[in-house]
């Protein structure tokens, strides 16, 4: 799997910020963009190793997009003409450490950037499928923690692509990791993950 860059959009969803405004993780009308190393990844079939001892981890299952690169500046319009392909991945989160160090106003990538935080699913082509049209799910241990529609999304797959490319030149492999709508949670040592997409596949990891 030849990933260039992993970017993130976080509260991407209303529910899910809903969901954690009490930790002081409130809207503030801004697309929230962050990153993460390629040490992230855990490829389908991979155990997901936690981390211990750093309090409680969080899963959140999400659309992602690989590109084909775009370059700077890409216009709304054009900008899923940069999409090569599409699959479910889980961007894993430190949950007690990331509010305390919001709280402090602290750069919280130490509790999103760690080694095995990026689970993610094989790519499947991007043939021109309405990318607002999908709907997930997330099971832990048989049980439906989270269902996802893509056409609830604040941004847009399209929008987010263009506020990338103001920043960074995209390039080939370069993957969006596009949010996650409500009902995460902690995951713990032996607990078995299955993502699901109709249009996408079925992703599954058992955690250590």
């Amino acid at each position: 799997m030849n990933v260039n860059r992993i970017f993130c959009i976080g509260k991407n969803y209303a529910d899910h910020v809903a969901e954690l405004a009490h930790l002081g993780h409130a809207a503030d009308g801004d697309c929230v963009i962050f990153m993460k190393p390629t040490s992230s990844i855990v490829e389908e079939g991979q155990k997901i190793h936690l981390p211990r001892n750093k309090g409680s981890i969080h899963f959140e299952a999400e659309m992602v997009v690989t590109l084909t690169g775009g370059g700077e500046d890409i216009p709304v319009e054009d900008a899923l003409g940069s999409v090569a392909g599409i699959t479910l991945g889980l961007d894993l989160t430190l949950r007690d450490l990331q509010t305390q160090l919001k709280q402090k106003g602290a750069p919280w990538e130490i509790a999103k950037a760690f080694d095995g935080a990026a689970p993610l699913g094989d790519f499947k082509p991007y043939l021109e499928q309405d990318l607002q049209n999908f709907e997930f799910t997330c099971h832990i241990n048989g049980t439906l923690r989270q269902h996802g529609f893509t056409k609830n999304m604040l941004y847009s797959v399209a929008r987010q692509i263009s506020i990338l490319s103001q920043t960074w030149a995209l390039e080939p492999g370069d993957i969006i990791y596009t949010g996650t709508p409500a009902g995460v949670g902690p995951l713990v040592p032996g607990d078995h993950v299955v993502l699901h997409s109709p249009g996408i596949g079925r992703f599954e990891w058992h955690c250590a």
